[in-house]
């Protein structure tokens, strides 16, 4: 087996609420954690070249929340890795809905996106070139089905009566729009600390921090709390290096779990972070490696504790889901683009030589191929709980402009909209950066105009779920 296998910590929650006073009633709730840590020297996911782990800073969980009211079930799951794949939710999906009777549509499964964690087959062509076809790699994605399996199974069997509260809180200057306008005109990527030729960022942050907070009935104080689900938009690529970590998340975890005790589970839903990431190039003092999670757990746990002052009851109504597929076109590319893009491939693998901007274009350029012509048919996800609190499950890494406007457009108060949920694409730009290019747009495999597909969708659906709850 890979990991520990242990379940960490599974317990729950929470008190029917009396139904006249107009909050969720009859709500049980189960959670649990499972240790996904890789053995050493598996391949490691999330850069441009290959790499082994040799050392573990801190494990990689599976964490999964379920619901359940009248009946309804629904389940929220987090990974400590780097995406989803398609094949990885179909085949977990299957197995929970057989293992506990949550259908498989109700189960929303997502990455925090950790670049320290291990690499995983069948994602793209660069993932097989960096270890993706190792047996390694190849066995330890195979048993990540049934860990994700187990990992429901133990929290829908610690199902129990629970208080579920929600909040907003807000945590500016530590996330960072990545892509800034230049003195030449171009928009730059990372363009290096204190570089002169920056000029502004070229969008914005989302600093809104969702929370939904689970404690056991007539709680009365916060060690009884069992679990915080927190939505937060930041790339997870702050410790580096080549040995496993959570990153921030896992931080964040640990910030939570000092203070609730350490029964809590905290579970970390990517907001749109596509193009958002820690590194603040106005300020000169060093922000990666493993020191620099333990400063951003700190802060975002400020925030998250700040916000438990706010917390509110989720206003009644049902428990639903509903998920709908959408086409999304593929970039043009062309017979000599092709070409080109593996002769980049073939020059790189030899040491050869090849920029790292060259690398990216030729990946793009053969995963685009590889599909044929065929278009993507990728899921959009949502769930309701109440009247107050929904989740969105989009699939890739998204910028942050299209989740903003997703937040905008929905009827809920709090909106959890994550990232890298079931499956990925990839970058998932909005349409304006398109035509400003570099990395990310560069490196999309899906066409202008996606994003606002995606979005649109997910505005209907949300709007749908929240007229069917309150029965208009």
């Amino acid at each position: 087996m890979y990991g520990k296998n242990a379940l960490l910590g599974a317990a729950v929650v929470f008190l029917a609420l009396c139904t006249s006073g107009g909050v969720l009633a009859d709500t049980r709730v189960g959670v649990a954690v499972l240790d996904i840590t890789p053995p050493l020297g598996m391949p490691m996911a999330g850069y441009y070249h290959e790499r082994g782990a040799d050392g573990v800073l801190d494990p990689l969980f599976c964490r999964a929340l379920v619901f359940e009211q009248d009946g309804q079930l629904a389940a929220l799951v987090a990974l400590d890795i780097i995406s989803i794949t398609r094949p990885l939710t179909d085949a977990a999906r299957a197995g929970v809905e057989q293992a506990t009777g949550i259908p498989g549509a109700h189960v929303l499964i997502s990455a925090t996106h950790a670049h320290t964690g291990p690499e995983l087959s069948q994602r793209s062509q660069r993932s097989e070139d960096m270890g993706g076809k190792q047996t390694i790699t190849v066995e330890y994605t195979e048993s990540l089905p049934g860990r994700i399996v187990e990992c429901v199974r133990l929290a829908h069997e610690q199902l129990s009566p629970a208080r579920v509260r929600y909040s907003t809180g807000w945590c500016d200057k530590l996330a960072f729009n990545r892509r800034y306008y230049m003195r030449d005109g171009s928009v730059g990527w990372n363009p290096g600390k204190l570089n002169p030729n920056i000029v502004l960022p070229a969008g914005p942050t989302d600093p809104e921090v969702g929370i939904v907070y689970v404690e056991q009935p007539e709680a009365a104080g916060p060690t009884q709390s069992v679990a915080t689900y927190v939505n937060f938009a930041m790339h997870p690529d702050t410790t580096g290096g080549s040995k496993f970590s959570a990153d921030w998340p896992g931080a964040l975890g640990r910030v939570l779990a000092s203070y609730h005790g350490p029964h809590h589970v905290t579970l970390v839903g990517n907001g749109t972070c596509g193009n958002l990431n820690h590194c603040d190039f106005f300020w000169g003092w060093p922000d990666s490696g493993p020191f620099e999670q333990h400063r951003i757990g700190t802060i975002l746990g400020g925030a998250v504790f700040q916000a438990y002052k706010d917390l509110r009851p989720v206003a009644a109504g049902p428990l639903r889901v509903r998920s709908e597929l959408v086409e999304l076109a593929l970039p043009e590319i062309s017979e000599d683009e092709i070409a080109a893009a593996r002769q980049t491939v073939a020059e790189v693998n030899s040491d050869r030589g090849g920029n790292f901007m060259r690398l990216v274009t030729a990946y793009r350029t053969l995963n685009v191929a590889a599909r044929k012509g065929q278009p993507h048919q990728v899921e959009v996800q949502v769930i309701a709980l109440g009247q107050d609190v929904a989740w969105v499950g989009l699939p890739g890494e998204v910028f942050v402009e299209l989740g903003l406007a997703l937040k905008k457009r929905s009827p809920f108060a709090l909106t959890c909209v994550v990232e890298l949920a079931n499956e990925s694409v990839g970058y998932i730009p909005d349409r304006r950066s398109y035509a400003e290019g570099n990395y990310e747009p560069v490196s999309a495999r899906c066409a202008a105009g996606s994003g606002e597909k995606l979005v649109d969708v997910a505005a209907r659906l949300l709007a749908e779920l929240h007229a069917e709850g309150s029965g208009t």
